[in-house]
């Protein structure tokens, strides 16, 4: 679809108009056909799964955001965000000069200073959800607020969650000027916008969810908080995809797409990969265009390519996160 190499122009957004997406209805039945297709057609083997997957490592946003987090935990998670595979396995790989390392590291508000201190001199971004993270329900200028504190504090990206009940109820002028004024609060930060997509019914108001935040700014679309009974799937992912190659054919500009909860192994991963490159071209497998909302995923990753590299599977507790 795209130039590998060209230049992200940031979305800045449209006016709102329910016409581009008030007459949307999905198959689900068709869609989950699509998504079964996804790796029963693409097999992915030994040195190509072997790139793949340290592609994949680029697209990580290393995540902790659990209530017993220290300062001291997200610290290790910053060094293992440096140095995402161990010194011995990177010299059998020999991919010393590729110098890889996550896409960014996800925290809460009070882990960014540690983070942003861990993190000085690397290529690496620094994001943290707000807005009342994961529920999304404190008042509205306290979210406001919220978004603007953290980007004082360094926050390179910021991850917010919705309000599902504009979506349930279908108030999508409202969910556009929430969204919007998140947009405005995050200055020159990148805005992800979580639909928490377990949360808001059906394919339908995903779908419609999804064209109202990229009208309103958003950076990124985003599946899940993680902390939902449901999290990221395949066939929400699509129906996500597919409303990110509409928006670009209609305005011209590129959103990123983020799932996040249950990317836990490298299957799974690649399945997103596969459907990325499928239905919106080589140009979203960048980790301006892509991410992963993950922890667990890194770890799994890593015991695959030792596994490529020495021909034997290793104990998980060799690869910890952090």
């Amino acid at each position: 679809m795209d130039n590998n190499n060209s230049i992200l122009t940031r979305n800045p957004g449209t006016e709102f108009r329910s016409d581009v997406f008030s007459k949307i209805k999905i198959n689900r039945s068709a869609v989950e056909k699509r998504c079964a297709e996804y790796s029963a057609r693409r097999s992915i083997k030994k040195q190509d799964q072997a790139a793949w997957l340290m592609k994949a490592i680029s697209l990580i946003d290393l995540t902790t955001l659990s209530g017993d987090d220290t300062k001291a935990r997200v610290k290790r998670l910053c060094r293992k965000a440096i140095n995402p595979l161990n010194d011995k396995l990177v010299k059998n790989l020999s991919i010393e000069s590729l110098k890889l390392s996550t896409a960014a590291v996800c925290v809460y508000h009070d882990m960014l200073s540690a983070a942003k201190k861990s993190l000085e001199g690397h290529n690496i971004n620094l994001a943290a959800v707000s807005t009342g993270f994961p529920a999304g329900l404190s008042p509205l200028p306290l979210r406001i607020e919220e978004i603007k504190y953290s980007v004082a504090a360094g926050a390179d990206e910021i991850d917010i969650v919705i309000s599902r009940r504009h979506v349930l109820e279908g108030n999508w002028e409202d969910l556009y000027s929430e969204v919007k004024s998140f947009r405005k609060a995050s200055g020159k930060a990148h805005l992800k916008t979580i639909l928490a997509t377990g949360e808001i019914g059906n394919l339908a108001n995903i779908a419609k969810a999804s064209q109202v935040c990229m009208m309103a700014g958003a950076d990124f679309i985003k599946t899940s908080t993680g902390k939902e009974p449901t999290n990221a799937t395949l066939p929400v992912s699509l129906v996500m995809s597919r409303m990110i190659k509409d928006y670009y054919e209609l305005t011209g500009y590129r959103v990123g797409f983020k799932p996040a909860g249950g990317v836990s192994d490298s299957k799974t991963a690649l399945q997103y990969m596969i459907m990325m490159k499928e239905e919106l071209g080589r140009r979203w497998l960048e980790p301006d265009l892509m991410r992963f909302g993950a922890s667990s995923l890194l770890g799994d990753i890593e015991r695959q390519l030792d596994h490529y590299s020495s021909g034997y599977y290793s104990a998980h507790y060799r690869h910890p996160l952090a």
